[in-house]
């Protein structure tokens, strides 16, 4: 899994640990929250691993799947969740820096990720790829975010065409605002506030609401869903 030590994945990696899955998690930095979700499985009697690996770099998904390999005994599950982004800002003002730091985490990064799966995971595996709302109500100042996020849409559904043969389903969860220290970061209070008036029930949405979703696309009964974007957001959508 990518992206685990914070807001959504942390929630997706107690959520599969504490369904039986022996989950591997890489962080870029915050090594004190990677440690706490580390122990927070380990405490309900769970399996968790978390290695610091920044998918920023060439060779990061090449790495962190090398490690999994090392600690799994075969890939059965991949959830592509970790993304960076910033504070809004227009195309105008928006550098290439910047545009190419968005792209190379939250499309290039699922891209690999998917084609070493699309390797070494056994038949009838899961690949979930965490989205975003934005991709269907964007918003100024949130080009590079949207775009990046439109192409991980596109990478699940032709991976869902070419993986099909072998069980693999392949699907992306579209969240809509929860409450992450991310989306607080990017956002202004009074948007937020504005989208919980607009949400039908009338709250953002947890972590934990994801991973359930998350969880329920790696059972069995969800073998006939594959190749779509789901989303999650309390009706705001």
């Amino acid at each position: 899994m990518t992206g685990g030590s914070r807001g959504i994945g942390a929630a997706i990696v107690n959520r599969l640990a504490a369904d039986g899955a022996t989950v591997v998690f890489n962080y870029a930095h915050d090594q004190d929250s990677a440690v706490s979700v580390e122990q927070s499985v380990l405490d309900r009697g769970g399996q968790a691993t978390a290695v610091q690996i920044d998918l920023a770099d060439d060779d990061a998904v090449d790495e962190l799947m090398a490690f999994a390999t090392r600690h799994l005994d075969g890939l059965d599950i991949l959830v592509n969740n970790a993304a960076v982004n910033f504070r809004p800002a227009p195309i105008a003002e928006t550098d290439d820096e910047m545009f190419d730091a968005v792209m190379t985490v939250n499309a290039r990064a699922v891209f690999c990720a998917i084609r070493l799966a699309a390797r070494e995971m056994r038949d009838n595996g899961r690949v979930i790829n965490i989205s975003t709302l934005n991709t269907i109500r964007p918003a100024p100042g949130n080009a590079a975010y949207a775009a990046s996020k439109g192409a991980v849409e596109q990478l699940t559904k032709v991976a869902a065409l070419e993986l099909g043969s072998r069980g693999i389903t392949v699907n992306a969860v579209a969240p809509g605002a929860t409450d992450t220290n991310l989306l607080r970061e990017t956002n202004p209070a009074d948007v937020l506030d504005r989208i919980v008036r607009l949400t039908p029930l009338g709250r953002l949405g947890r972590p934990e609401d994801i991973a359930d979703l998350v969880a329920l696309l790696t059972y069995p009964g969800s073998r006939w869903v594959t190749g779509q974007v789901i989303g999650v957001n309390g009706g705001f959508g």
